[in-house]
């Protein structure tokens, strides 16, 4: 595995044999098996597979939030050596923003809702970190969590609208035995809040099975969910949402597909979780 710093040594390694295929898999670091899970996905599909590693500074909104983001990054390269991963990268943010930076990606109406909404400039920080990756790696296939449903949207939609020459691949949630989405943030819950956390999938279960029973009124769904989420002391909704699942518009009325997603704090810790229900 070669891990390497700047985009001159990314670039060289790419384009050794333009002939091989290449599989991305865009990541913060603090890996987990979600993580992982993309890697080999990335690994069963590509002839080669690359991994960032970059704490991206200018899709946080809180600067406390981008202060405590977990940055094991020799325990991280252990685990992608273990995978068989080709190459890594870490840039240093003067490469990936140097002296004088002044062109951002925004991706309109699909970043305006939901995280959007909560998170201002969040989507226009990961538009234009993941499009700087995608120029410098030109990777075949580039992998990205489920989990994170409105970053899927949002990166396919740019895809799109700038004819990146790329497939994007959306991996399904892993979640731990209790039904808690794999996050990188669950390190910082205390043990009340660990316990507590489920609530989210607990919430979008029940939300879901109500649908499946003919319980398909938008509204109904996302009471269901919030009532739940409510009935956990340590659980303070920030948003639920039933929503179109490309537009991420938000529905009402009878629901035929939708995607079910929310975001919670517990304490300072905000926890994000999804489902799409219908075909």
């Amino acid at each position: 595995m070669q891990v390497v710093r700047t985009i001159a040594e990314v670039r060289q390694i790419r384009w050794a044999d333009p002939a091989l295929t290449w599989g991305l898999v865009p990541t913060m670091g603090a890996l987990h098996e979600g993580h992982l899970a993309l890697v080999r996905q990335a690994l069963a599909e590509n002839d080669r597979v690359g991994v960032s590693i970059f704490v991206n500074p200018i899709q946080f909104n809180r600067r406390d939030d981008l202060e405590k983001y977990p940055r094991p990054v020799e325990r991280d390269l252990t685990m992608l050596q273990a995978e068989g991963v080709h190459l890594v990268w870490t840039p240093d943010e003067s490469d990936m923003y140097p002296t004088g930076f002044q062109t951002y990606v925004s991706v309109e109406h699909v970043s305006q809702v939901l995280e959007g909404a909560a998170r201002p400039g969040h989507f226009r920080g990961v538009a234009t970190v993941v499009s700087k990756l995608f120029n410098v790696f030109q990777p075949t296939r580039a992998y990205f969590g489920q989990k994170d449903a409105q970053q899927v949207a949002v990166i396919r939609q740019m895809v799109r609208d700038l004819a990146f020459n790329l497939e994007i691949i959306a991996c399904p949630t892993l979640r731990e035995s209790d039904g808690l989405a794999m996050s990188s943030r669950n390190v910082r819950l205390n043990p009340a809040q660990r316990q507590a956390a489920p609530v989210l999938y607990r919430a979008l279960t029940t939300a879901q099975q109500e649908w499946q029973s003919g319980r398909r009124d938008a509204e109904h769904l996302r009471t269901t969910m919030r009532q739940i989420i409510q009935a956990e002391p340590l659980a303070k909704v920030d948003y639920v949402s039933v929503a179109d699942p490309i537009s991420l518009q938000e529905l009402n009325g009878p629901v035929e597909k939708a995607l079910l997603s929310m975001a919670v704090f517990f304490g300072e810790v905000r926890l994000i979780d999804n489902v799409v229900i219908g075909k």
